[in-house]
């Protein structure tokens, strides 16, 4: 949980804690710009029939690609934060011997 007095000191890090909440802003973007390209190829089937519909595929298919990618780059960057409580943990036992 996330409390005010944690943006001023250091002994915990806030990444981890807000790190879904830009993953989910991130999908909705991705998916938002999706949308807009379906449409916009949608649009262009119009005036080219082909070139409208590789719009519509390449929209469809960089939406996928996007919500992988921003899911690879979140579980990354949570994986760092992991590493270092492990660190951490390995640390304060070798103090305690």
């Amino acid at each position: 949980m996330l409390v005010f007095s944690d943006l001023f000191q250091w002994d915990r890090f806030i990444t981890p804690s807000i790190i879904k909440n830009f993953y989910k802003m991130a999908v909705v973007l991705i998916c938002v710009l999706g949308v807009n390209g379906i449409w916009a190829g949608l649009a262009n089937m119009a005036v080219n029939v082909a070139s409208g519909f590789m719009v519509v595929l390449a929209s469809i298919l960089g939406v996928l690609v996007g919500v992988v990618f921003a899911r690879i780059v979140a579980e990354y960057i949570l994986i760092v934060f992991r590493i270092n409580d492990h660190l951490s943990a390995i640390r304060d036992q070798g103090e305690m011997q």
